[in-house]
């Protein structure tokens, strides 16, 4: 098991909007649902594919840890990145494919319209994720 600073280690924060995607891939195949909360603002809010609005931390490590369970890699294409000063928009098309935990075959995909913010640190953080983009709720 990796200590906390191994894991820091192992997973920079991105230093450019361009990073927030694959640090996203790399921390979630990992399956250590706290190196992907590193990637959330304090402030962040998570969408559900309902629409509801989640904004407290433990529910949406919570709502992560949900996807990380299946054990399946996420897979993702950028599709477009707008930069806006210390804000970005990221488009992105994701999927979850596989036989999940149960035997079950897995699929799960969308097109995301992310929110990222750069901190006072410099790192870019999840600020609206929301991985169901413009789907209809």
């Amino acid at each position: 098991m990796k200590s906390e600073t191994e894991d820091k280690k192992s997973f920079p924060l991105p230093t450019a909007p361009e990073g927030v995607i694959p640090s996203l891939i790399e921390r979630f195949n990992s399956r250590n649902v706290s190196t992907q909360m590193e990637l959330h603002d304090p402030q962040s809010v998570f969408v559900e594919n309902d629409g509801r609005i989640l904004t407290d931390r433990a529910a949406i490590a919570a709502r992560l840890e949900r996807d990380l369970k299946l054990g399946l890699p996420l897979a993702a294409t950028v599709r477009h990145i707008f930069v806006a000063d210390n804000i970005a928009q990221i488009v992105v098309d994701w999927s979850i494919d596989g036989v999940g935990p149960d035997g079950s075959l897995v699929h799960l995909a969308g097109s995301a319209c992310d929110i990222v913010r750069r901190g006072e640190d410099g790192f870019w953080r999840y600020l609206i994720d929301n991985n169901q983009g413009t789907a209809v709720r």
